[in-house]
């Protein structure tokens, strides 16, 4: 019998001491390096005549006078850590397939909660912002699922009551899922406000799969659609969602078993993560490590994260 991917050597591509042996300079050259293709230029003008001032770690372009560093202009931009730090982080955030919790990031790089806290938003962002759009087609499984929110059990059985969608803080993430393919997640307040998010984003002729919930009757006039009735059984005459199920495993477990809470405010963000995880479950770390790097070098400052601690006192 074959070996699972990920019990194979060909998963392992990431060291995290190699990174944390590093050197600020072999640290500053991987950014570089995952920055520009043909090395530094100017993020104003793109000139490649550059002054280099060694002791800040920072150039000045020839043609326009702009100073800038190598994570000038990205999200990663006005940093107070070493960029081994930042490599450090990445590292530590792909590895943890059901989510990181900033807690444990902040022990782990010996900074403080805030930072960890932020870093971890702005690595989430970086990821998530290929798991808003685009367009499914072929087979697309549905199915949508109540997270956040908390509410205490009566301790008699007689006074419980339904808490899926009643507790406070409640909602619906809905995912659709394209069966080897993409998976594009959407919070809520019920399943049925997902619809025009499905219609968007699934091409016309797709096979939709979903289950027997009312609120995607209204997809039968747009869609190809095999229904799967859970009560009975989880897959029956080729219907089923457990692609889609697959990504809310992953999102109970980190949100059960790794942050213990997720607000509300954030849901989509750390539902788009796992569906990013789901999505290169098959991946290597080391490909990962290098792919999440990139992007966060490639995105532009964050209009969300940066100085988000410093606005929060202001208020």
């Amino acid at each position: 019998m074959a070996q699972h991917f990920l019990l194979t050597a060909r998963a392992r591509t990431l060291s995290i001491g190699s990174i944390a042996r590093m050197t600020d300079d072999e640290a500053e050259q991987a950014f570089i390096r995952l920055r520009w293709t043909n090395g530094p230029e100017c993020p104003r003008c793109q000139c490649d005549a550059l002054y280099r001032y060694t002791s800040r770690r920072i150039w000045k372009c020839k043609a326009c006078g702009h100073q800038f560093s190598v994570t000038s202009g990205t999200i990663f931009a006005s940093r107070k850590l070493p960029i081994r730090t930042y490599l450090l982080a990445a590292a530590l955030f792909v590895n943890g397939v059901k989510g990181l919790p900033a807690l444990q990031l902040s022990r782990d790089l010996d900074c403080q909660y805030k930072s960890a806290f932020v870093m971890l938003h702005k690595l989430r962002e970086v990821i998530g912002a290929g798991q808003s759009e685009g367009e499914l087609s072929g087979t697309v499984e549905v199915d949508g699922a109540y997270v956040g929110g908390s509410q205490r059990q009566e301790n008699e059985a007689a006074d419980r009551t339904d808490r899926r969608g009643d507790a406070p803080g409640r909602q619906s993430v809905v995912v659709a899922r394209q069966r080897e393919g993409r998976t594009l997640p959407v919070v809520v307040a019920k399943e049925s406000d997902a619809v025009p998010f499905i219609r968007q984003h699934i091409a016309p002729g797709s096979v939709v799969h979903a289950d027997e919930a009312a609120g995607w009757d209204r997809l039968h006039a747009h869609y190809d659609m095999m229904r799967i009735n859970h009560s009975v059984a989880f897959s029956k005459d080729g219907a089923c969602t457990n692609w889609a199920e697959s990504f809310f495993s992953r999102l109970r477990r980190a949100e059960f078993g790794q942050h213990h809470h997720i607000s509300g405010k954030y849901l989509i963000a750390y539902a788009r993560e796992m569906a990013w995880k789901e999505d290169h479950r098959r991946v290597a770390n080391g490909d990962q490590h290098r792919m999440t790097t990139a992007a966060a070098l490639a995105h532009p400052v964050s209009k969300n994260w940066c100085g988000y601690w410093q606005r929060g006192l202001l208020d």
